[in-house]
């Protein structure tokens, strides 16, 4: 007798996305394997909704803004046995789900990250990102951590530890991954890759973004909170 595969929730929490949001959707749509597709929107003023209701399953508007928010939201109303958090701006090969549920056989598993690389080339980005993968899939076996680009997580582990902290402004996807580590195994999914925009990197600068990554992470390690106060959005 076939195992039952594991049913697959995808959310993506959006604020003013309407650049991007029918890209994901779409390819969302083309993607093989049967999955839930759920938008969570904090707010935005311009066709966020209105185009993400033309294709996702379940979309939801909300009051509160923060990323945090709006992903504990999406889970709280998502149906499937795994939940797969991607930013607005992520580009995935097709494969993807298949690839997260093959992870997830190992009953150990409660959450897992992925490769993460910028979808445009330019030296300096893509050289820091190859070393912040290798960084994140080393500290993986000693103090898990995971970008919210993309962040998979058995839903039955993810209502054990309440889902992400809606006090962090940032490092909230960080903070989930270690505390979900401590109910079970949290996976690299080394054979997957996704791919970020590069707005930010484009908009604040190279040494700006790295630098406050890296300022809010100490704090994060000495402090348990990060520095800044505020995740500020880039569109």
């Amino acid at each position: 007798m076939l195992k039952k595969k594991p049913t697959v929730s995808v959310i993506i929490p959006t604020l003013q996305e309407e650049a991007y949001i029918e890209k994901i959707l779409s390819s969302l749509r083309k993607v093989p394997s049967s999955i839930e597709i759920i938008v969570v929107d904090g707010g935005s003023s311009d066709k966020t909704v209105q185009i993400a209701k033309r294709h996702a399953d379940k979309v939801y508007s909300i009051n509160k803004r923060g990323i945090a928010n709006g992903r504990n939201h999406g889970a709280k109303h998502a149906n499937g046995d795994i939940l797969i958090f991607l930013d607005t701006d992520v580009v995935f090969p097709l494969d993807f789900v298949e690839k997260t549920r093959k992870v997830f056989e190992d009953p150990a598993v409660v959450g897992a990250t992925c490769n993460i690389m910028p979808s445009q080339f330019k030296l300096d980005i893509v050289v820091f990102f190859i070393f912040y993968n290798w960084l994140l899939r080393f500290i993986t076996r000693v103090k898990p951590h995971s970008r919210g680009e993309f962040f998979a997580v058995r839903k039955t582990a993810f209502t054990r530890a309440n889902g992400f902290d809606e006090s962090l402004p940032v490092l909230e996807d960080h903070e989930f991954a270690y505390r979900l580590s401590k109910l079970g195994k949290f996976a690299f999914i080394s054979d997957l890759t996704v791919y970020e925009s590069s707005r930010r990197f484009r908009k604040l600068g190279f040494w700006h973004v790295i630098g406050s990554w890296f300022i809010d992470y100490m704090y994060f390690m000495l402090r348990g909170k990060p520095l800044s106060k505020m995740w500020r959005p880039v569109r």
